[in-house]
């Protein structure tokens, strides 16, 4: 009798066990979705956020990329340009035709970039509980790839938190949970909403603009709560002038890398990493028309991208 009891106790813990492991696909999309929270996007949100443009400025949210630019170990960046005509090649024609080409040699995971679903999972399983072993092969994820990411045309939403939290930069370490990004939002006198794509502020890039060690290793940023709850509200991208969106050292130290795991995995939210988010946060921006196409290599887990602002 004691051993039928242990028996049924530890299959009831594993019942249990295997529903926790669950209990975040499948999506609420659908069980077949590689979108994730892109779905959030409509014809609607885009219309309404072109109407924000008023003054017709624009803005580079992308930072220059190039081999000295802070990645994380082992990422790196060589351009090379094809030599054919270096002013010793041919020349081709009656008009005296050059040109150069050029060859890039880089982790796409560098500079200004967007996570796709496929780049940080739970246990080997990603977005929907899609399996590694199903989508991930040597040349290129066969599901969750950058290259499906839709166009994002919507309200992008700018939250100083140099200004709510009276820090310029913003310590690292700082985690911005709801009540945090609900103070930011009322300071700028927003309602964050269905569709929204959100950028953090923290003066952090700038800050450490000199010290690249120190900008990668800690940071402040989003926290695993401030992460669930802008989720709920159904938006499309979280972004942040930092290098891994999240508040570094972890909220948990035996959880490394948590928001990226919530966003990604569980909610299908995008991360926009090293965002240039100091001239909008120079200039009072609060909501703008925000805009991103970004290469569409076959494959991909993340990509260099430069988002757009137009006020």
């Amino acid at each position: 009798m004691r051993n039928l009891t242990g028996a049924l106790v530890a299959l009831s813990l594993l019942s249990v066990a295997g529903a926790t492991a669950q209990e975040w696909y499948p999506s609420p999309h659908g069980a077949e979705d590689t979108a994730g929270a892109a779905n959030h996007l409509s014809p609607q949100a885009t219309k309404a956020a072109a109407g924000l443009v008023k003054q017709g400025k624009v803005y580079a949210l992308g930072v220059v990329t190039g081999p000295d630019t802070p990645t994380y170990p082992p990422r790196w960046f060589r351009m090379v340009i094809t030599q054919s005509n270096d002013g010793t090649g041919p020349i081709v024609g009656a008009n005296r035709v050059t040109a150069n080409d050029d060859l890039l040699i880089t982790y796409l995971g560098t500079g200004t970039q967007i996570d796709g679903l496929g780049h940080v999972g739970i246990g080997h399983q990603y977005y929907n509980g899609l399996r590694a072993q199903d989508i991930v092969a040597p040349d290129g994820l066969k599901k969750l790839g950058t290259h499906d990411i839709p166009p994002i045309a919507t309200r992008g939403v700018l939250l100083d938190m140099t200004k709510s939290l009276g820090a310029n930069p913003v310590a690292p370490g700082t985690a911005f949970n709801r009540a945090q990004i609900d103070a930011a939002a009322r300071a700028a006198r927003i309602t964050i909403g269905k569709g929204d794509v959100v950028l953090f502020h923290t003066g952090y890039m700038a800050a450490t603009a000199s010290n690249a060690a120190a900008y990668i290793a800690q940071q402040p940023g989003l926290g695993k709560e401030g992460a669930e709850y802008l989720a709920s509200l159904g938006v499309v991208a979280i972004g942040a002038d930092t290098a891994a969106l999240e508040a570094i050292p972890f909220e948990k130290a035996d959880e490394p890398f948590v928001v990226h795991q919530t966003l990604l995995a569980r909610h299908g939210v995008y991360i926009l990493e090293n965002v240039n988010t100091a001239d909008l946060a120079r200039d009072g921006a609060t909501t703008f028309f925000f805009v991103l196409g970004q290469p569409r290599f076959q494959g991909a887990v993340q990509m260099v991208v430069n988002p757009i602002a137009i006020r």
